[in-house]
């Protein structure tokens, strides 16, 4: 049975100024709550590990009575009506009538229902009151500055204390959470979210856009985006359709995309072999079709200059390396393309992970999980898959190129420690790649340069010798990047100053290195470039 959404009609929208004062009295924020919850068992719910929340908050409900064992009556504000909020909303406890009514005094129990958030029974002060969505903090820090909104979805798994229906609307999870992070967050006029789940990538959005499309092939999800942004005030156009079929023919300035990247086992009739197919993570094609399929196609809807970012699964296929098979992607895309992974999973890891995550465990039904995960793994093996690979794209269409010019394109991995958020780090590589494209040999040594802020140089000595035996450029923001470099490299570097020009530092390394100038000029070009690329180097002022 399809689960309720909430509503965001006429007259339900004259409700949410009274429910936004209400959680706001309550101190119902991410703040607030962990601050109620104390770091252990806030830590433990982060984790999707309940038990530390119940016990914290059973003791200070805000009427005592119903919903979980409160102690005392309580007059609704502060803590107690944190509690109540996050027994009823994340833990899915039941409340009574006046629990709720004393949570939210403007809204009350019976403005809640109105907005679809809540189930009742009866209209006498301890009857039963469940929550029907899942209704939870969510802040953050953008290009704007702080952000806190409270995002509906549907509820968890802690919740329901069992497996998750297929057409299950996800709230705010890592993924999200990742994509918010990476986005490139300068003005723009137009932005699109593709397969926008709860809106959470287009509320964002709305902070630096003149107008956000979110799209969905789901109807709950739009439903929910809907909620989400009247909540937070935000204006969104929200479209039906899969993919990019909702705005065929127009383009954008930046897209955006958490897409049903999940490669999920299918046989030769389409059945997943009892794995399930929820919506908000499987696209319904074979492997990894659904990324490659955006991937090559989302140049369509982008504007000269515009950028696509996404997260992304793909296959490491036996034989095949698997950065020449995404590499190809991008090389049909037609445009600057970047791929970071950033961990792969083995076949077994990768199953157990997304059964887990539908709420399909051995302890809850072992015949059926053992099942699923026999089809998922023979999925995989018919395409000889080794290994999964998780990260995210980078795309753009650069602004006024011309056929002459040659698409940027790198694919890497990098699974160590990033430090986030890396938007506008992506933003500075992609400026920079414009930079140096545009730059002859000459030119580029034409120009003074100097060394970024948060790069060292490190050197490493065998004792009793004067010469280092390594040498490291290392940056400590962005990606914590490393390059190893060689005597003529790192002199050039040590030498950006900004006084003098790149060919008069060529120059001077020329004669105290005893090498000619032009085949010094010819060795460092390229690796300055990858310096200037990576935001190593910075053109001085």
């Amino acid at each position: 049975m399809t689960s309720p959404t909430p509503g965001t009609g006429p007259d339900d929208a004259r409700h949410l100024p009274d429910l936004r004062a209400d959680l706001l009295d309550a101190d119902y924020t991410l703040d607030g709550v962990r601050a109620l919850l104390g770091p252990v068992a806030a830590d433990a719910l982060d984790r999707e590990q309940a038990l530390p929340a119940r016990l914290a908050t059973a003791g200070g409900l805000a009427g005592g009575g119903g919903g979980g064992g409160g102690a005392g009556d309580g007059d609704g504000g502060g803590a107690a009506a944190a509690a109540q909020l996050l027994r009823l909303f994340q833990l899915g406890e039941v409340a009574t009538r006046r629990d709720l009514d004393a949570a939210l005094p403007r809204l009350g129990t019976a403005g809640a229902e109105r907005l679809g958030l809540v189930r009742t029974r009866g209209e006498a002060d301890r009857d039963e009151v469940r929550a029907v969505v899942d209704l939870s903090p969510y802040a953050a820090v953008d290009a704007a500055g702080q952000v806190d909104w409270w995002i509906a979805s549907d509820p968890g798994e802690i919740a329901r204390r069992g497996a998750l229906p297929e057409d299950f609307v996800l709230g705010v999870g890592g993924a999200s959470r990742t994509l918010a992070q990476i986005t490139v967050r300068g003005p723009v006029g137009s932005v699109l979210d593709v397969g926008t789940g709860c809106g959470i990538q287009a509320l964002h959005a709305s902070r630096h856009a003149g107008r956000v499309v979110a799209t969905d092939i789901d109807a709950r999800a739009l439903a929910f985006t809907r909620f989400n942004a009247a909540l937070a005030g935000v204006e969104l156009d929200v479209r039906a359709g899969s993919m990019l079929d909702p705005v065929a023919g127009e383009t954008f300035d930046l897209v955006v995309s958490n897409p049903p990247f999940v490669i999920t086992s299918r046989d030769a009739a389409g059945s997943t072999g009892g794995v399930g197919e929820f919506t908000y993570r499987d696209g319904g094609q074979v492997g990894d079709d659904v990324v490659r399929s955006l991937v090559t196609s989302v140049g369509s809807v982008l504007a000269p200059g515009g950028v696509a970012q996404m997260l992304g699964n793909w296959e490491h296929r036996r034989g095949e390396d698997w950065a020449e098979r995404v590499g190809g992607w991008l090389a049909e895309s037609g445009l600057d393309g970047w791929v970071v992974q950033r961990e792969v999973q083995d076949p077994a890891e990768y199953a157990e992970l997304w059964l887990r995550d539908g709420g399909l465990t051995p302890d809850r039904d072992r015949a059926r999980f053992e099942a699923a995960y026999a089809a998922w793994l023979a999925d995989l093996a018919s395409r000889d898959v080794e290994g999964i690979g998780f990260g995210f794209v980078t795309l753009r269409r650069p602004a006024g190129a011309g056929a002459e010019v040659s698409p940027w394109r790198r694919v890497e991995e990098i699974t160590g420690t990033v430090a986030q958020p890396l938007g506008a780090t992506i933003a500075g590589v992609l400026g920079a790649v414009d930079l140096v494209r545009d730059l002859t040999g000459e030119a580029l040594l034409a120009r003074r340069w100097v060394v970024a802020g948060d790069v060292t140089d490190e050197r490493y000595f065998t004792p009793g010798e004067a010469s280092p035996r390594v040498m490291i450029l290392r940056a400590g923001g962005g990606f914590s990047r490393t390059v190893r470099t060689e005597t003529g490299l790192a002199a050039f570097v040590g030498a950006c100053d900004g006084e003098l020009t790149g060919g008069q530092i060529v120059a001077a390394l020329s004669a105290l290195l005893e090498v000619d100038a032009t085949a010094l000029a010819a060795e460092l070009e390229p690796q300055l470039r990858g310096l200037i690329t990576d935001g190593m180097l910075l053109p001085a002022v």
